[in-house]
């Protein structure tokens, strides 16, 4: 019987990758050969028979990173889907309960804790939905694919790495069908540069401990150029005769330019005086609203390069201002 379920996941596994050659669908041979590599790595054997104690490819793997859904949200649909009045208001409440830990955390990479709960919330909901796939079959998955196979590899690689110096149990490490883990949602390579242990444990657990979560989303930021003393960028009003070769990221002009051209704020105000540079971008397109941003916004577009994601970030941050 369970040879027969085998046999129909590897018919499944193997239909799904179509034009794999004989050695490449051999997934035992393959797994040998990952094996071989890891232990060159310096992982043990004993973690390496730990981490792929019954680890099959996993066929839903494969048909997500095939179906990837095109972007059909606009803009508007998108920030109202992710920047709620619910959001929000958890939001507050998140900031003010881990207050005592945000703001040392905070002080010492100096990133405002305001940022630091804006990506904890869009990313996972606050911790509640980190994902349910095992990270290790996964990453196994998609090497073996043979598609994207020698960045996957590369991460299963470093997951390993991350069983192996005792930072969780395999069972536990469990994140999206991509191999993304955690509250904050760190592949194993982001996990390995950027994760804290703050709380002093041994062990940089970005899955059940905040006070990790919360240092090592502080440390990502601050280890990819944040400042502190700066914010994302805001809404603006362009005039009417602004030249549209003047907007994209690649356009970086101090705010005394762009408030020579007459770029203002929503409210009206300008921006004389600030030594700031910034670009005009329109992340909805003509129909949508003008964004002033900083290098902040650049450093989240290094977290997730999606000019929706870096601004809902930016919006839920600014929410939680006094």
């Amino acid at each position: 019987m369970l040879f027969r379920r085998l046999a129909v996941v590897a018919a499944l596994f193997l239909a799904l990758v179509g034009g794999a050659s004989a050695n490449e669908v051999d997934f035992r041979t393959w797994l040998e050969s990952l094996k071989q590599e890891a232990r060159q790595a310096g992982i043990r054997p004993a973690t390496l028979e730990r981490a792929f104690a019954g680890v099959q490819p996993i066929p839903r793997v494969i048909e997500l990173d095939r179906k990837q859904p095109e972007k059909t949200m606009t803009f508007q649909q998108y920030m109202e889907r992710v920047v709620t009045q619910n959001r929000i208001a958890e939001a507050r409440r998140r900031l003010e309960e881990n207050r005592a830990l945000l703001d040392p955390i905070g002080r010492e990479f100096g990133v405002q804790p305001r940022f630091i709960v804006a990506l904890w919330g869009i990313e996972t909901n606050f911790g509640q939905n980190t994902g349910s796939y095992p990270v290790v079959a996964s990453l196994a998955t998609l090497a073996y694919d043979g598609r994207r196979s020698s960045f996957f590899r590369k991460e299963l690689i470093n997951a390993l790495k991350i069983i192996d110096e005792g930072h969780v149990e395999p069972r536990a490490m469990l994140g999206s069908w991509a191999g993304a883990m955690g509250q904050n949602q760190f592949m194993p390579s982001s996990f390995l540069a950027y994760a804290i242990d703050w709380n002093g444990d041994g062990r940089r657990d970005i899955w059940g401990t905040r006070e990790d979560v919360f240092a090592s989303i502080a440390n990502y930021l601050a280890k990819s150029g944040w400042k502190g003393d700066a914010s994302w960028g805001s809404e603006v009003r362009l005039p009417s005769s602004f030249d549209t070769k003047l907007v994209g990221l690649e356009v970086k002009k101090p705010l005394d330019f762009w408030h020579g051209l007459g770029v203002r704020q929503p409210d009206g105000r300008g921006f004389a005086g600030k030594s700031e540079t910034a670009s005009v971008i329109l992340p909805g397109g003509n129909d949508g609203p003008a964004l002033l941003v900083t290098d902040n916004y650049r450093t989240i577009l290094r977290w997730n390069n999606s000019v929706y994601f870096a601004s809902a970030v930016g919006y839920l941050a600014d929410s939680l201002l006094p």
